[in-house]
């Protein structure tokens, strides 16, 4: 993997949007179209804010999905894709762009089967990519204890190998919907956005490719990781 220190949270940020952008453009070069996923979480929020800003990413060639979301209801603070809403799909952004596709995970948070959710996103991905899923860039962040996406540390999702999507138990008070760990392994190019004190630990078991953490499971032969200052453990 190819592993940059940036020197704090806006560096950080900064430099992941530069690789999203330099990315799509291959890709949109290449094929026409660019397909990514991103993840959710407190890191992404400056980087998702900043994309929102630029004109160089041809968001009309352009389609984007979650790697993962929370059993919330549609709005709820802790819906992944009401950072979205917030931070990149603001009304500015509207104003100068009309991506191809905005793929959010859906609202399951009303008593819908969550096997026919994860089934409706799968449908949707296939869609776009057509099968077996492929996306061009996945965004990756990670948790203190090691986990990736919504793959917590010793859930029943991290046994998952013939689905793309599937359901988590409960963590930190939710159940989740995320991809699974082929589909992160299938992707062209995964980018690690990484900041923060605490996950300088699990930073360091990742780097070591220590398989007790989940962040592991995916190949990095693929990987570009971007971490602050704060993160690394070096």
């Amino acid at each position: 993997m190819n592993v940059e220190v940036l020197a704090d949270g806006e560096a950080l940020a900064e430099r992941a949007v530069e690789f999203i952008v330099d990315a799509a453009a291959r890709a949109i070069d290449e094929r026409g179209q660019f397909v990514w996923a991103v993840s959710g979480g407190s890191t992404p929020r400056r980087m998702l804010q900043l994309l929102s800003e630029r004109r160089d990413l041809d968001w009309s060639r352009t389609h984007l999905f979650q790697v993962d979301e929370r059993v919330a209801p549609d709005g709820h603070a802790d819906r992944n894709a009401t950072m979205l809403d917030v931070e990149l799909l603001t009304d500015e952004f509207r104003e100068h762009n009309q991506p191809a596709g905005i793929w959010l995970m859906p609202d399951m948070a009303r008593g819908e089967d969550l096997e026919f959710a994860t089934r409706l996103y799968e449908e949707q991905m296939d869609e776009v990519t057509g099968t077996p899923v492929v996306f061009d860039l996945i965004q990756l962040g990670m948790g203190s204890d090691g986990h990736t996406a919504s793959l917590i540390p010793d859930d029943p999702i991290l046994d998952v190998d013939d689905r793309d999507v599937a359901m988590s138990e409960e963590y930190q008070g939710r159940i989740r919907m995320s991809l699974t760990w082929p589909v992160l392994d299938r992707a062209k190019e995964l980018l690690w956005v990484i900041g923060g004190e605490s996950k300088r630990p699990a930073v360091q078991l990742f780097l070591d490719n220590d398989p007790r953490i989940p962040a592991t499971l995916p190949t990095q032969a693929r990987a570009t990781v971007l971490l602050d200052e704060a993160a690394n453990p070096a």
